[in-house]
């Protein structure tokens, strides 16, 4: 499923974590392995789904040239800081111009880490809302960045 070794570690890891979490129920199945498989592709999906969100670029062993990251530039390069900082004025200003609903949402599920449930019930507002002014705010706050 992930193409990658280091990525099916992890994922086969995580499933083990779970299925001990419910050994128990583990005994009562017929067929295990379709149930631990599904369990698997789940946690597959929910990993595809939160690297989505974050847009990092992974740089797999080897990928690298021969000094590696060296030649690149980073965070005790004055120009790396620079960029970066100014990048914060831009999304910070960008926020500013959201309303309150649209902001809060937005930092309570992307910076907070909040689940949209979470929001649902802090807000009282229903879930469906939760998301349409999330994908809003997300989609305004990508606008007035650039």
């Amino acid at each position: 499923m992930t193409g990658q070794k280091a990525e099916a570690e992890d994922l086969f890891q995580e499933l083990l974590v779970k299925a001990f979490g419910k050994l128990d129920d583990l005994v009562n199945i017929d067929e295990p392995g379709s149930w631990l498989a599904r369990i698997m592709y789940n946690l597959f999906i929910d990993e595809r789904r939160r690297f989505a969100r974050r847009r990092l670029h992974t740089i797999e062993e080897g990928e690298m040239g021969g000094e590696g990251l060296a030649g690149l530039p980073g965070p005790d390069d004055p120009a790396w800081n620079q960029q970066r900082l100014e990048r914060i004025k831009k999304l910070d200003a960008a926020l500013s111009q959201l309303s309150d609903e649209h902001r809060v949402i937005v930092l309570l599920h992307d910076t907070e880490g909040y689940k949209l449930t979470e929001i649902q019930e802090l807000m009282g507002t229903p879930v469906g809302t939760v998301k349409s002014r999330l994908h809003r705010a997300r989609a305004l706050t990508r606008n007035l960045e650039q």
